[in-house]
């Protein structure tokens, strides 16, 4: 079986097991292409090494894509296509954990004022209505940016002030609340042209400019234009920069501090804040108030 089919066969394993595993495949495709059509076993240790190590790549990309192909490998074993796993001993860590980034009030609220000076002009391909309902949103409901892209009109709840995250991760729906402010902001977005229910239940919340679902790149060049109107950065190089989706761990983390601020039960409150951010455990949640 040629490493291409073995690819293919991982990968239809893994989404079978409820995984959207998309990052995960173009890593197994690249280094596909990376190596070319060697018979699978004819690969070395020193040709992963080198695609794992290939561009001026992060600690943690590099370890995600060493566990893909780790995976890849053991499959291929298992199911005794070959005899031995090539992977190499992986190294020690050498390089510091990425600390999310957590933005102050003040930050949030220069991050808001910007964003009309960010959407100026019509090669954006996001407006500041939309790109400041996105910004508010990730924050006011903890969602994940992907989450955000994919919400439908009837995703929206206004009337139970809710909102209804469908397919996440491992394809698992649930359902987050929003506060009234975040409400009032959803309704009015929705209210205005272009976002009104007559659009159709089933279309996107959000979309670009010329009325297409919005992609990451878009978001991502918006957001770091916001970024750099509203001045903030932090020490390290353009991949240490606080991201879109730091805003999520800013909700986590402001939402707890006030509640222990006000002397709230904790163990009560946040195994449902774990629920409203989508992690099954405290695990997820946890590492966030750990800055």
């Amino acid at each position: 079986m040629s490493l291409e089919d073995i690819i293919a066969n991982y990968i239809a394993q893994q989404r079978s097991l409820g995984k959207r595993y998309l990052g995960e495949a173009n890593i197994l495709k690249a280094f596909r292409r990376s190596v070319g059509d060697v018979p699978v076993r004819d690969i070395r240790p020193e040709m992963i090494s080198r695609f794992v190590d290939r561009g001026a790549t992060s600690y943690e990309t590099r370890s995600k894509k060493y566990r893909t192909l780790a995976g890849l490998f053991f499959f291929a074993v298992t199911r005794r296509l070959l005899r031995t796993s090539p992977m190499p001993r992986r190294r020690k860590r050498d390089y510091p954990t990425f600390s999310p980034y957590i933005y102050s009030e003040a930050e949030l609220k220069r991050l808001l004022a910007a964003v009309p000076v960010a959407t100026e002009g019509p090669r954006l391909a996001i407006d500041a209505d939309t790109l400041r309902t996105f910004v508010l949103l990730l924050y006011g409901a903890g969602l994940r940016r992907g989450e955000a892209m994919r919400l439908k009109i009837e995703d929206v709840d206004i009337e139970q002030s809710l909102i209804h995250v469908r397919r996440t991760k491992f394809f698992k729906t649930r359902i987050v609340p929003l506060s009234d402010s975040l409400t009032i902001v959803m309704r009015a977005f929705l209210a205005r042209s272009g976002n009104s229910y007559s659009a159709g239940l089933e279309s996107r919340l959000f979309s670009s400019r010329d009325g297409t679902p919005l992609c990451g790149t878009t978001l991502g060049v918006a957001f770091r234009r916001l970024c750099e109107i509203a001045n903030i950065r932090r020490d390290g190089g353009a991949r240490n920069q606080p991201r879109m989706h730091d805003l999520r761990h800013s909700a986590a983390v402001h939402r707890v501090t006030a509640w222990y601020r006000c002397d709230a039960d904790l163990n009560d409150l946040l195994p449902k804040l774990a629920t409203y951010l989508g992690h099954t455990g405290l695990a997820g949640t946890q590492r966030y108030l750990t800055m």
